[in-house]
């Protein structure tokens, strides 16, 4: 069985886009709104989900544009998609969870 790729690119100034692989196939949205990516992102997603008739839980992986871009987009981009790997269990960016700081 193929993965489903998920490939979130906030790095641009003024626009957000999402792809969606799904047996060899590739759905695309592009949001060049004035909203904020911030706002703009989910429903992307949720878009080419529809697109392709696949649930979220389907994603097997998930690739994110870590940079250079705008500092806030690719931090809304990493947000959503860390959030979304530790809720479906599935890599970001090759790797399963992000180490992160603890502190006491």
């Amino acid at each position: 069985m193929q993965p489903t790729q998920l490939y979130i690119d906030t790095s641009g100034i003024w626009e957000a886009a999402v792809t969606l692989i799904f047996q060899g196939k590739t759905y695309t949205k592009l949001s060049t709104e004035s909203a904020l990516r911030s706002q703009a992102l989910l429903p992307l997603i949720e878009d080419v989900l529809h697109l392709a008739r696949i649930q979220v839980s389907d994603i097997t992986e998930i690739t994110v544009v870590v940079g250079p871009g705008s500092y806030t987009g690719l931090r809304v981009g990493l947000s959503v998609a860390n959030m979304l790997g530790a809720l479906l269990g599935v890599p970001v960016n090759g790797k399963r969870t992000l180490a992160m700081p603890v502190y006491s």
